[in-house]
């Protein structure tokens, strides 16, 4: 029920996280629908090559794509001014979806089985991995590359995962409001990694 309940949050967020990109860029709406729907399932196809599932199991989730879509319908019958309000907005659902799936992708490794490098790996990837093609499909530098702090995240979250600090379903919650809400104080207050510059630009 966890898994169930966090892959449906973070399909509703990362496929409004997707939509809304779609539309600052101007896509027309088969390219908003089209940007959505690979932001909230593209980490996942991702994941599930590296970890050895067949990456058809998505089509395997008819009831996450048609929660998407109305996610997506439901966005593009928002009137304009709720969505310029989208700035501040946006950045919080993307540290919903980066949470929840992260969490997921976790667990999705540790039920197969793998070592703990793997559920890092699953973590990572399905957490990030839709934002990164958003961004990229968008024209965007992706968020993951620069040094705002983003991807440490999902590295923290398989690690809990995968030593099984969190295990229970309050964990994971728990696990999951303490993740969104780091995400949030990261671009809240410009956390961000150390960078080496070669020369200025």
């Amino acid at each position: 029920m966890t898994w169930e309940v966090l892959s449906m949050i973070g399909t509703i967020a990362f496929a409004v996280s997707g939509a809304i990109t779609a539309m600052e860029e101007e896509y027309d709406i088969l390219g908003v629908y089209i940007l959505g729907i690979v932001t909230a399932f593209g980490g996942g196809a991702i994941r599930n090559l590296l970890i050895g599932v067949p990456v058809s199991a998505l089509w395997d989730q008819g009831l996450f794509f048609e929660i998407a879509l109305l996610s997506m319908t439901a966005v593009l019958l928002f009137p304009n001014n709720v969505l310029k309000q989208w700035q501040k907005w946006g950045n919080f659902f993307d540290a919903i979806g980066l949470s929840a799936f992260a969490i997921q992708g976790a667990l999705y490794a540790v039920k197969m089985n793998h070592p703990l490098s793997a559920v890092i790996v699953a973590a990572v990837l399905t957490g990030i991995g839709g934002g990164i093609i958003r961004d990229l499909l968008a024209g965007r530098k992706p968020v993951v590359l620069r040094s705002e702090i983003y991807a440490v995240w999902s590295i923290l979250t398989g690690l809990i995962i995968g030593l099984k600090i969190a295990t229970n379903s309050i964990e994971l919650y728990t696990l999951f409001v303490l993740i969104t809400l780091l995400r949030v104080l990261s671009y809240t207050y410009d956390w961000r990694l150390p960078i080496r510059r070669l020369g200025s630009h």
